[in-house]
Parts: C-alpha cells; structure tokens; sequence
C-alpha cells in the first residue's frame, strides 16, 4: 500500500451535543452517515448553489473532524461560525493535533484513524495520525493516482462562487444526499439535475507536451474554446470540458495537445457516452 503526507491539508474539529443537526443543514451530504471508518466527501455551496469549499467529514467519539484544504480553513470557520446562533457547537483548527495522509492501493491502511474514502473503492483511504506516518509515496504521487481516477481537488479543480457540483462528479462520486433534505444551495444543485441542464464536466485528460497551467483555455482544432484546464500530474490532468467536445479527439491547450479521457463512473448523455 502506499502512503503519502498531504501537508496542504489541515484539519477542522466541530465539538458540542449539536454538531450534527448544526453541519447537517449545511453541507451537501448527509452527516448522520459520517463514522470513523468512512470518510463522507462533502461540499459547503452558496446560498445561490455554487462551490465553496469541499472536505471529508469523519465521526470520532463527539467529534466531527473535517480533512480540509488548509488555504481555506479560515475561510470555512469564519463561515460556519455566522450559522451557531445559538446551536450547542464549536469550531476548532485542530490542525496542531493531526497530520493528514492519504493511503492507497492492496494492503492494509496503516495505524491512525484510518478512514475509506467513500468517492470509490479505488480512491484509498484518508488517514488522520498525530504525527507524521511513515510514507513510500509523495504528494505528487497521490495527486496522480487521484487524477487518473477522476477525482477533484478542492480550489485545484472547482472555482470559488462559480462551480456547480455536478460539473465534478459530486453526484456518481458520492458527494451529495438527494434524500437527507435542505441544505445551503440544495435549490440550484437539484434543478441542475433534474432538468439536465448541465453542459461541463470536470474530465481527465492525457497531456502530450508541457502541462498547461490551471485556466489556460482549451481548443478544438477549429479554434472553438472547448473548456479550461485545472490540475494536473506528469502526462495527465483534469480538465473542465464542454459536452460536445468530449468525443472529438484531440485539443489543444498553450503547446499541449489534450485527449479526454472520461472515466467509467462518469455518466454522460447517452450520446456522449
């Protein structure tokens, strides 16, 4: 198995008898599921449905410890804080107290709480330790691994205010509860679904050439834009792609020439497919 130290990660605690029911009415996912050996992927939208930040949400005894991006940890307490009113919770950077690792591939997940991420079988593991494990692999390593898979990263792939959850597999990747009831932009993102009204996908790619930087434009051979490119690994990346174009062969991103490559989870119209 391999094992890898995030250090861009940072870890958010939520105490108090109401942390459930206060995150519950928050987040696009369905908290009372959370436990310690699953680590629920969730998104925290605008009241308008657009991302703001995702994270994985594990329970440990009376605690909700949230694996976040560690440049968005303020913003995330600052938010969540404008919520308490007068809900029994607190809000901790528990960062000092955990180191975060993601684990993958055959073998057993190593000791720390040792949580599966619930995106796919082959995403791994999330492994909270309270101090550095050791590690075979780098995060690079695991950024490639979770590339090749499909799988977003946070402020890496989805945009501020702007990205729509479906655009990144939140539905086939087990991000969203359709069932739990509201939540903060629960609106926008159920009409996007029940009226197919979405045109983009986040969508790996494999790159011939340099890596283009995250939000060079994307073009079809006849000079149409085509999507942006977001993250990226070596000779692959992710990329956010118009529909139309994701069964047209080859584009073109600054010197790179792109070949989208959508995984099996991702469903597409039947068209695309």
């Amino acid at each position: 198995m391999k094992i890898a130290l995030l250090p861009d990660r940072a870890v958010l605690e939520i105490s108090g008898e109401d942390r459930v029911a206060f995150l519950q009415g928050l987040i696009s996912n369905d908290v009372t599921k959370a436990r310690a050996d699953q680590a629920l992927w969730a998104a925290l939208l605008t009241p308008q449905g657009k991302w703001l930040a995702d994270f994985f949400v594990i329970a440990t005894g009376d605690l909700l410890l949230l694996d976040v991006e560690a440049a968005q940890l303020a913003m995330l307490i600052q938010r969540l804080s404008r919520f308490r009113l007068r809900a029994k919770v607190a809000l901790r950077d528990a960062s000092a107290d955990w180191r975060v690792h993601a684990a993958w591939g055959e073998g057993t997940p190593p000791e720390g709480l040792a949580a599966r991420d619930t995106r796919l079988p082959e995403a791994g593991w999330r492994v909270l330790a309270p101090a550095t494990l050791p590690t075979n692999a780098s995060a690079e390593d695991y950024a490639a691994h979770r590339i090749g898979l499909g799988l977003p990263d946070g402020s890496k792939d989805m945009e501020a205010e702007k990205s729509v959850l479906l655009e990144g597999g939140f539905d086939e990747l087990n991000g969203i509860s359709w069932t739990k009831g509201c939540y903060m932009g629960q609106e926008l993102t159920a009409r996007t679904r029940y009226r197919g009204l979405l045109k983009r996908r986040l969508v790996p790619v494999a790159i011939e050439g340099p890596a283009p930087e995250r939000g060079t434009a994307i073009l079809a051979t006849d000079g149409a834009e085509a999507g942006e490119m977001r993250s990226s690994q070596g000779a692959q990346g992710l990329a956010l792609l118009r529909l139309e174009w994701l069964d047209k062969g080859v584009l073109a991103a600054g010197g790179a020439r792109l070949t989208p490559q959508p995984p099996p989870w991702m469903k597409l119209p039947e068209e695309k497919a």
